[in-house]
């Protein structure tokens, strides 16, 4: 079983080399191998994820960081850059392309590899250093992101995990801060919640093919 996880500096989160899909870093992907690995079949996972990036920038390598890869089980978490990168710099990805990229992106999986069984992770915010300033424009921005993600996973016919509902939950027992770092970085907890609520759909969602119900976490 091959596992890969695809997105921004949320799953990226200090790999050591952008060429090494089995650079792992210290987030959620790291934590989900150690439980995968530690199963009985033969388990490979691997974290594509590169700090900064965008839908579109998704696109470009998603043939060496994904299709060549040839994943049975892929994860995406995409969508806040491209808000937060208008911010910064105004080079973000509104939300009319955002879908159409990321359509051709789930075309592209689909045609290259059948049966692939995909899991898409919706955008999220919470209050923090980076977005407190501009709080109306990323919480509307990102939830725009968001339901653009979970109407693709239906479209589409694939799990979907609302990161946005795991972190307000938490954000009600516990302070922002403990969960993210400036407001979208997740703190060490904040990265098992992700984990968390990754190893939740995996036992509750429906596999695509037998052989996707391997890992007993």
């Amino acid at each position: 079983m091959r596992y890969l996880f695809q997105g921004d500096s949320i799953t990226d989160c200090g790999r050591a080399g952008y060429e090494d899909p089995q650079a792992m870093g210290s987030g959620f992907p790291r934590l989900l191998e150690a439980e995968l690995t530690a199963g009985a079949e033969e388990c490979v996972v691997m974290n594509c994820g590169i700090s900064g990036s965008r839908v579109v920038d998704l696109l470009a390598r998603w043939r060496k960081d994904c299709l060549n890869l040839k994943p049975d089980v892929l994860t995406i978490l995409v969508g806040v850059n491209d808000v937060w990168h208008e911010l910064l710099s105004g080079n973000g990805v509104e939300p009319g392309l955002f879908e159409k990229v990321y359509r051709i992106l789930l075309e592209e999986t689909a045609a290259a590899l059948p049966g692939v069984r995909i899991i898409l992770m919706g955008a999220y915010v919470t209050p923090g250093t980076s977005t407190r300033e501009h709080w109306e424009m990323f919480e509307s921005q990102v939830k725009l992101r968001r339901d653009i993600t979970q109407k693709l996973a239906e479209e589409f016919g694939l799990e979907y995990i609302d990161l946005q509902e795991v972190f307000d939950r938490a954000g009600r027992e516990l302070p922002p801060e403990r969960w993210t770092v400036d407001g979208v970085h997740p703190t060490a907890a904040g990265h098992g919640l992700i984990a968390g609520a990754w190893k939740e759909q995996w036992k509750s969602g429906q596999p695509a093919q037998a052989h996707f119900q391997g890992a007993e976490i």
